[in-house]
């Protein structure tokens, strides 16, 4: 099994509880981390025996286009859509990074992360 990182995926959205928040929205940091069996693709040299970066990223993207109150909800629904995507992958993490967060003091960011193992 191997382990493929995209780390440092920016994007601006609109997730949070303030009402400013969803209407001027704010900066986004993306890790995302996931172990698929990649041994026929390390052989052939051949992009359809793996999954693609590009196909990860355009999955967390849509996810990140939708608005939601929590980075807990974002998390999950990214979570799920690639487990439910991606038969060949059996874990996924994922960390999500809101930058300079509206909480009254100076901070570079907050961040929720999750894993979850196929069962």
């Amino acid at each position: 099994m191997s382990m493929i990182a995209i780390e440092g995926m920016e994007f601006y959205s609109y997730h949070g509880c303030f009402k400013e928040e969803k209407e001027i929205g704010t900066h986004f940091l993306i890790d995302f981390y996931f172990e698929n069996d990649t041994k026929s693709a390390e052989k052939n040299d051949d992009l359809n025996e793996t999954v693609s970066y590009l196909d990860i990223y355009q999955f967390i993207k849509k996810e990140m286009e939708l608005s939601s109150n929590i980075l807990e909800n974002v998390g999950r629904r990214i979570v799920d859509s690639i487990l439910l995507e991606f038969d060949t992958i059996n874990w996924v993490k994922v960390k999500i990074q809101k930058m300079n967060p509206p909480l009254g003091g100076k901070m570079k960011s907050v961040s929720f992360s999750l894993e979850e193992k196929r069962s």
